[in-house]
């Protein structure tokens, strides 16, 4: 039987592995329900303060996003450098804290700060979750499993968000950012109990308790200048010097961005168009968050395909990009369809429903997409996942928190219809990306020192 205090977690029992799993979940769900979660208190929150800036109105959420730009720079490699428990752990106390000083912000400035530092200290889960199932999950269509979950969460998180503040804000607007601290406190126990997941981390306390020397420890405590100049900047680098990484990031800032653009959309649409209340504007949301929960069934449908398809020995499962980008394949054109969905449907003569299902689409669309590429990044770069990873959510994070300050003045000049359709456009060239990984995907990754150290190492 292998010892709970194995230095593999491959090796690890099932129990240990599921709770690393369900405590995973659990800091992602923080993180992005915390990103919307103001959402539906903003005419509040603007009454209150007497705030009647629209471009102010957005700061709460784009300040949240501009800390996720921060965060996985500096939280993806340090998670590959000093384990990802203390990284994961400490940055939970910074959230914890900054969601009470949101709760007790005696103006609409502290607020945006607040927001800022809450953000930055979400953004951890987002970008370490991934490498932390990199490391207890060794088979391909379970770590992919894992990794659905995950992303199905990271959608379903931001959706719930403005359905809660929306009805609670009414109550007052501090009761959104009590929410968060409450879940935040729930949530503690299980990180309190999450293991160390991160192999040469686990491999160095091990040896270091046997008193066996190795090489593999000197990995894990780099020089100050060392971790300067080489782990931080390992995402940076990786944008630039790896294809791979560098158009994952484009397809996934590009949909990243217009998901939270939705969030300052969405009121203008239902409240301006069809008289919604704040509250009934949350509920718009939810079938995209049906449409994240259809996209998972997905997934599981086309990985039963594909591993009935590789246990007969067919030809196409020998090629690694078949494994997961297929999905965006599909996602890719289901989400352009639910925007050009909305964008002619969204019309006074047109029952609110009709608009309002085409976030079914684009949920499914939005997180095959994902899923796909989250994963492909993932099983491309294996212990440097986390800061692939880190690279894809610092640059939709910069996307993310940007296009959604062009909402009001884009849907002024533009109005609904090709606001949305502009939106369509550029989501359809997007659609090429995955179909070039399926062919080109081997000769990059051949060609790629990260992969190549990964597979290495």
């Amino acid at each position: 039987m292998v010892e709970e205090s194995s230095p593999d977690p491959y090796r690890w029992t099932t129990k240990k592995k599921l709770f690393v799993f369900i405590t995973g979940l659990v800091t992602v769900l923080n993180s992005t329900l915390g990103s919307a979660l103001p959402s539906g208190a903003i005419d509040f929150i603007a009454a209150d303060f007497s705030i009647t800036n629209e471009q102010q109105l957005v700061l709460p959420i784009t300040t949240y996003l501009i800390g996720y730009i921060l965060g996985p720079i500096l939280f993806g490699p340090l998670s590959e450098t000093y384990g990802r428990r203390p990284v994961m752990i400490w940055t939970f106390v910074g959230y914890t804290i900054f969601s009470l000083a949101c709760a007790l912000a005696p103006n609409f400035a502290a607020i945006v700060i607040f927001r800022l530092f809450s953000g930055i200290f979400a953004s951890s889960p987002t970008a370490v979750v991934g490498g932390l199932y990199a490391d207890i999950f060794s088979d391909p269509k379970t770590r992919g499993r894992a990794m659905a979950g995950f992303m199905a969460v990271t959608t379903l998180g931001p959706t719930m968000g403005p359905l809660i503040s929306g009805y609670v804000s009414s109550i007052s607007w501090r009761w959104t950012f009590w929410i968060a601290l409450i879940i935040a406190g729930a949530s503690w126990p299980a990180l309190i109990l999450l293991p160390e997941t991160f192999r040469p981390v686990l491999l160095r306390k091990h040896n270091e308790i046997h008193n066996i020397t190795s090489a593999d420890a000197s990995r894990t405590t780099p020089s100050l200048r060392d971790l300067v100049t080489r782990v931080l900047t390992r995402p940076i680098r990786m944008i630039y010097s790896e294809s791979i990484v560098l158009f994952s990031c484009v397809y996934l800032s590009l949909t990243y961005s217009i998901f939270y653009l939705f969030f300052e959309a969405y009121p203008i649409i239902f409240k301006g168009i069809y008289g919604f209340t704040t509250g009934q504007c949350g509920l718009a949301f939810i079938p995209i968050g049906i449409g994240a929960l259809l996209s998972f069934i997905v997934y599981l449908a086309y990985d039963s395909v594909y591993q009935r398809a590789r246990s007969q020995a067919k030809p196409w499962v020998k090629i690694e990009e078949y494994r997961r980008l297929p999905l965006a394949c599909l996602g890719g054109p289901l989400y352009t369809i639910s925007l050009f969905w909305l964008a002619w449907s969204a019309h006074p003569s047109m029952h609110w429903i009709v608009p309002m299902l085409s976030g079914i689409p684009f949920g499914i669309g939005f997180l095959l997409i994902f899923m796909a590429l989250i994963n492909y990044l993932a099983d491309a770069y294996g212990t440097y996942a986390a800061s692939a990873l880190g690279a894809a959510s610092c640059t939709r994070s910069v996307s993310g928190a940007l296009l959604p300050l062009a909402t009001s003045p884009m849907f002024a000049r533009l109005g609904t219809p090709w606001a949305t359709s502009l939106l369509g456009f550029a989501s359809l060239v997007m659609i090429l990306i995955p179909f070039a990984f399926i062919r080109f995907g081997d000769h990059l990754r051949r060609n790629s020192a990260f992969s190549r150290s990964a597979k290495a190492g």
